[in-house]
């Protein structure tokens, strides 16, 4: 062992500790997963016991429910989530092209305004945005809810296709002017195809926050213009009672959207996030 190096790993302790840290993590979901396949009553007797005999009587009560709480929520999560990610990575590779290719300091200026928004807490600037929203005529509005999710979350979107960007060379687009393209055709024909990785990974990133988020859909749709399935498992729940069966069968069903969504852009999403690391 050399004199300045410390004192080594023991092998064994490696694959222990990561043994550990899987098993707490994976715990709330095998809790979730045992559970969607239980009665209510036997939830809260056994809870993280194996489903014997499974049944599927708690996931037939929740799409059954006769106030249609979890089709409802589904609905309006998939509406939200959908406009609001498709508005976002358009606007955001749009803007990020220009910081991109736009030549001096002005740039990182903008890029690092831009980032300050991120880190403002939501929860700080929820109430400046309900009074905004109000005097629109937006609030309680799917277009209210879809407006705030992009005006936060670009920034994001613009700091990934920014860094993208400058991983694409600046010679495609002046052969392309050359050849008498204009700026949104050589935008839209050669530079977005190209931002094919980098949009998997906005497109993932804030489809999971959109769909995840609880507070902004509770506040601003309000009780009388629906639900999203984040809101829904809170109102599935009773100030003196709650089916913990139906709970756990609504946060089943909720997270099934969003992963066949993360599995078919898995594929671009590393390569997304790394594509702007080589070159700044």
């Amino acid at each position: 062992m050399n004199a300045g190096s410390g004192p080594r790993t023991p092998p064994r302790v490696r694959p222990i500790a990561a043994t550990f840290v899987t098993a707490v993590f994976f715990l709330p979901l095998y809790e979730v997963l045992v559970n969607v396949f239980k009665h209510g009553q036997d939830i809260t007797a056994h809870p993280v016991s194996l489903p014997i005999p499974p049944t599927l009587a708690s996931v037939q009560q929740v799409t059954s429910r006769p106030d249609h709480l979890f089709w409802y929520g589904l609905i309006n999560s998939v509406e939200v989530t959908a406009i609001s990610i498709t508005v976002l990575t358009v606007v955001s590779a749009m803007l990020g092209h220009y910081l991109a290719r736009l030549p001096g300091r002005g740039a990182k200026a903008v890029l690092a305004v831009l980032l300050c928004g991120l880190m403002i807490p939501p929860a700080v600037i929820l109430e400046p945005i309900t009074e905004v929203l109000r005097s629109l005529g937006l609030m309680t509005t799917i277009l209210g809810l879809v407006l705030v999710n992009v005006g936060y979350y670009v920034p994001f979107g613009v700091f990934v296709f920014t860094g993208f960007v400058k991983t694409i060379p600046v010679e495609l687009e002046e052969a392309a002017a050359l050849d008498g393209a204009g700026r949104f055709r050589i935008f839209w024909q050669i530079v977005f195809p190209l931002l094919r990785p980098a949009s998997a990974s906005v497109l993932i990133f804030l489809g999971v926050w959109i769909w995840n988020d609880f507070l902004n859909p509770l506040i601003l749709l309000g009780p009388a213009s629906g639900t999203t399935v984040t809101v829904g498992i809170y109102r599935a729940i009773g100030e003196h009672q709650s089916d913990f069966g139906q709970v756990f069968a609504l946060m089943f069903l909720a997270t099934l959207p969003i992963l066949v969504f993360y599995l078919a852009f898995q594929r671009h999403f590393v390569k997304g996030l790394t594509g702007g690391a080589t070159k700044g």
